[in-house]
């Protein structure tokens, strides 16, 4: 009997978070504006997504700022919007301490007319599961981490994810695989 052998799938998955925000704060569905003036760590980002087959990006201010000052012309995916933070992102809104959460309680948690991790991660994963070949995204941290949960469940949410840092996912036989995360211009 000849052993089973598996085409390798070529799925790769480039995420760069969109630029710094222009005006501190938690932006989440807030259609704000990013700060595209780092031209060193946009053009170490758009060489690390040259090269791939598709562009696609979220449909906010700050991913299309970002895509702009990158030179790309993404299609965009309102499935990869940030996390609805609902009344935790009105100006000057009380966020409480989630932090001694379990991950699996913290990936629940729903701020008031918002959605959780898991609703988010919900409605970005269908998106990415159909990503094939070499496919850069412009997006949020929530979109990194709900791509690093493929790949990890909950504990996505330890992972820190900078402002134009680069995250990288393939797609092996067993399931997706992590590459880097948070990677950074030097």
């Amino acid at each position: 009997m000849r052993p089973m052998s598996f085409a390798p799938d070529p799925t790769r998955l480039l995420i760069l978070r969109h630029a710094p925000l222009a005006a501190p704060g938690l932006a989440g569905r807030r259609d704000v504006a990013a700060d595209c003036g780092d031209r060193a760590a946009l053009d170490w980002a758009a060489r690390a997504l040259a090269g791939a087959e598709r562009i696609w990006a979220s449909p906010a201010l700050r991913c299309r700022q970002t895509a702009q000052a990158l030179g790309l012309s993404p299609d965009y995916h309102p499935a990869l919007w940030e996390q609805d933070f609902g009344a935790w992102e009105a100006p000057g809104a009380t966020i409480p301490d989630l932090g001694p959460l379990p991950p699996e309680a913290l990936a629940a948690a729903r701020p008031p007319g918002g959605e959780s991790f898991l609703d988010m991660a919900a409605r970005v994963q269908p998106v990415l599961e159909d990503a094939s070949g070499v496919t850069a995204i412009i997006a949020h941290a929530g979109t990194v981490r709900a791509a690093l949960a493929l790949a990890v469940g909950p504990a996505a949410l330890s992972f820190s994810v900078a402002p134009l840092s680069l995250t990288i996912l393939s797609r092996t036989p067993g399931g997706w695989a992590v590459e880097a995360v948070n990677r950074i211009a030097p």
